[in-house]
């Protein structure tokens, strides 16, 4: 298979691309050496480059040889705000890191145009390369959808497909699944509103911190009672803040969370719900509560087509032990939600967990600072975006 072996022939720069990302890593929309980078490790390759206007991001067309519609292909570039603890001689040497593995998607991307530009003239059509900044949080996938990256060959793309790596599923294993694949993710920030005063007389004050405690008991048993078990949501509370000293009672507590969800039905119960169950209880204390309830991601949705389509190019290129369908959606969120929201494709997972580690599953996970990626996959990643492509335009009759 010619793209396969001219992925493995450069699979060393590969590995240094993606190690100068991760020594460099960036937060949010704002990536300028990030952008930098790629834009060198694609230079020369005979792509239409533009970059963004609200954020650093990088749209590279690559124009077939013969007519065809476009498909896309997207990488992730961004960091977490996280001290990295690997240990590793490239690690981080910022309070930040590059604990998802967006430095091998942009690396693998990087080495997807290569392999594309040797290929153009079996490309019966266009491929829009998407190096996409903000995913964590940011929501740069929607930023660069407005900026028009799905009509950036002339007209709308067929399919997008994206790569995502795991730190815990077994080295080399790929895994996508049709219909919802991950959850809708809001966030929720409640400040509980009451009165301070002496913690040895809480009757003359009107403490917030009991009510605050109830309500995050009561959104877990939320939802238990409310939702289908075939249907599920998840709601934390990573974060609670109030008082300053033992004996105070604070005038307010401020708790934080993250609310998962996989259909429409069940999103709208649950910002409806968390809404009733903070103002109710702060109600019966004679509190208030203020509720900010932010829309993230919406779900992730493959279309059925193209979860097919990319588990048969995965099938034929690497085997079918290398390929397992999902059993069941993800509870992670995606940005890459907008682009499927607006065209058919699909997001794929691969395995790449620490090199050598005996049992994936023990393996630091995904926004750790102890999380690491076996780099081996790097080339067989940058073969399965390319032959994604190469077969997607050819299965698509020109218009």
């Amino acid at each position: 298979m010619p793209v396969l072996d001219d992925a493995r022939e450069i699979q060393g720069e590969l590995v240094d691309l993606r190690r100068r990302l991760h020594r460099e890593p960036e937060l949010g929309l704002y990536l300028p050496r990030t952008q930098e980078k790629v834009l060198t490790a694609i230079d020369g390759l005979g792509l239409d480059v533009t970059v963004g206007e609200s954020l650093s991001s990088v749209t590279a067309v690559l124009r077939g040889s013969r007519p065809g519609p476009a498909v896309l292909l997207r990488g992730d570039m961004d960091a977490l705000p996280v001290a990295e603890r690997t240990g590793l001689d490239f690690a981080a040497p910022v309070e930040r890191m590059h604990a998802c593995g967006h430095d091998l998607h942009t690396a693998m991307l990087a080495g997807a145009a290569r392999l594309l530009a040797g290929q153009r003239e079996k490309l019966c059509g266009d491929v829009i390369f998407m190096f996409q900044p903000g995913e964590e949080g940011y929501d740069g996938a929607r930023h660069m959808v407005d900026e028009g990256v799905l009509d950036a060959a002339g007209g709308r793309v067929v399919a997008a497909y994206a790569l995502h790596v795991m730190s815990m599923m077994p080295v080399g294993r790929f895994t996508t699944r049709s219909g919802p694949f991950l959850s809708a993710s809001d966030t929720a920030r409640v400040t509980v509103r009451g009165a301070g005063g002496h913690g040895s007389m809480p009757h003359t004050a009107l403490d917030p911190i009991p009510a605050a405690c109830e309500m995050v008991l009561a959104l877990q048993a939320f939802v238990t009672r409310r939702f289908d078990i075939h249907d599920p949501v998840v709601i934390t509370v990573g974060t609670i803040h109030g008082g300053t000293q033992h004996n105070v009672i604070p005038d307010d507590v401020c708790f934080e969370a993250t609310v998962r969800s996989y259909s429409d039905a069940a999103h709208a119960i649950a910002k409806d719900g968390f809404a009733r169950i903070v103002r109710g209880i702060a109600d019966a204390h004679g509190l208030t509560a203020d509720l900010e309830y932010d829309l993230l991601y919406p779900v992730t949705v493959n279309s059925d087509r193209e979860a097919r389509f990319a588990a048969e190019t995965a099938i034929d290129l690497f085997g079918e032990q290398r390929f397992d369908w999902a059993a069941h959606p993800s509870a992670g969120s995606e940005d890459f939600s907008r682009v499927l929201a607006e065209v058919p494709g699909a997001m794929i997972m691969l395995g790449s967990p620490p090199a050598g580690i005996e049992d994936p599953a023990r393996a630091p996970a995904n926004h750790s600072p102890l999380a690491e990626f076996d780099e081996s996959v790097l080339g067989d990643g940058a073969a399965f975006y390319a032959d994604l492509a190469l077969r997607r335009l050819a299965a698509e009759p020109a218009a």
